[in-house]
């Protein structure tokens, strides 16, 4: 039987090749930094969650030791059976503190924090209102309940609000969106979807795992940003970009949603506890942001500075004010070898293609950290203008 698996997946796998679809990883050689080494050499590393430069950072990792030799390599367990230490809940207070919530929970990956958050709250009598851009991990976690699902144009309020009339009958209605879009380093109009949540009295939650730590005045997110903190019921977010670049999701938000999850959410109940030193990195890279932002302002001003100088440069660029800089590439082919060229011109870049994104959006995402320097952000510019010339972009 395999035979005839085996060669589906080969030509399916084949075509990918062909078409530019195909995704290669790089093997690392060294710590997560602006620098990277590789097995083919040093790069400028352009393609990393590793916004405030903190996966490197010695403060974080005497933390990780520390709590390495306190608490152990892992727990073994699963948080109500015996995996929960009064790191677990320290974390877990701090990450309410920060984000202005009630409570929140702790998951092994943020991917886990999204699929277990709607089944154990909705069923077949409410309704799920999301955005058609959403996270992937968004989507499998809706799939999972019976809610009814509707979907809205990407941050477009006059659709989410015929999607809610829509939902008029449904017991309890949600809104689910990203805060910040992913691909297209855009971000979600947090105001006027809490406006129109109270208008439908309907609940609000947001993935902002590429927002926390990286936007609003404190880094708390978009929630900060359009001054709605109180009015979204549930944000999860990740351990794993801004926040230390390690791994481990949460949710956070009201207390009785946070305690219902505790009692049902199967990636929590199923899974082991996040590991010690992860958490005890998490805890310090919140201590960071929150005795210092300027970490914050430095990833902000390289941004504006990035951003100005590839527009100028007469690059087309998605988003606006997000370290997440999609440069419009529109042909798979030519932005997988345009990032190919980069790389061995020593600029780390991917390439992204469908179903990734949609067809004919094919684009090179750039992620801007506050470890680059203007000197790096210049060569990187450089070569991103030899690369447009070459491949008739510019």
């Amino acid at each position: 039987m395999y035979d005839q698996l085996k060669l589906r997946l080969k030509t399916e796998l084949d075509a990918m090749k062909s078409s530019g679809r195909y995704k290669k990883e790089s093997l690392l050689q060294s710590p997560q930094r602006a620098i990277i080494t590789t097995t083919e050499g040093e790069v400028l590393n352009l393609c990393a969650n590793n916004y405030l430069g903190l996966a490197d950072d010695p403060r974080i990792l005497a933390a990780a030791k520390k709590a390495l030799d306190t608490y152990g390599f892992g727990l073994a367990s699963v948080r109500f059976i015996c995996g929960t230490q009064t790191l677990h809940k320290q974390l877990e207070q701090t990450i309410s503190d920060f984000l202005g919530t009630e409570d929140t929970i702790l998951y092994p990956a943020a991917f886990d924090a999204n699929g277990g958050l709607f089944e154990p709250l909705l069923d077949h009598r409410d309704a799920i209102i999301s955005d058609s851009l959403n996270h992937a991990s968004l989507i499998d976690g809706i799939r999972l309940c019976k809610a009814q699902r509707l979907r809205y144009a990407n941050n477009d309020m006059a659709d989410l609000e015929k999607q809610l009339d829509a939902a008029s009958t449904a017991r309890t209605k949600v809104i689910v969106t990203d805060g910040v879009f992913s691909m297209d380093g855009t971000v979600a109009q947090l105001d006027a979807i809490c406006a129109l949540a109270e208008k439908h009295q309907a609940l609000v939650f947001v993935d902002d795992c590429h927002a926390t730590g990286v936007v609003g005045t404190h880094g708390r997110g978009t929630h900060e940003v359009f001054d709605v903190m109180g009015k979204v019921d549930v944000t999860t977010g990740t351990l794993g970009k801004a926040l230390g670049g390690g791994s481990g999701g949460f949710t956070s938000g009201k207390k009785e949603i946070i305690e219902m999850l505790r009692q049902k959410s199967r990636p929590y109940l199923f899974s082991n506890t996040l590991a010690p030193p992860l958490v005890a990195g998490a805890l310090e890279a919140i201590k960071i942001l929150s005795e210092d932002n300027s970490l914050l302002k430095k990833i902000q001003s390289n941004t504006t500075y990035f951003r100005a100088q590839m527009l100028q440069a007469g690059f087309e660029l998605k988003g606006e004010r997000h370290p997440i800089v999609p440069i419009m590439i529109n042909d798979d082919k030519t932005a997988s070898a345009m990032a190919e060229y980069m790389y061995h011109n020593g600029i780390y870049v991917v390439s992204f293609s469908y179903p990734v994104v949609p067809q004919g959006a094919a684009r090179i995402r750039v992620q801007i950290a506050a470890h680059h320097t203007t000197a790096q952000l210049d060569k990187a510019i450089a070569v991103f203008i030899s690369a447009g010339k070459k491949f008739g972009l510019l």
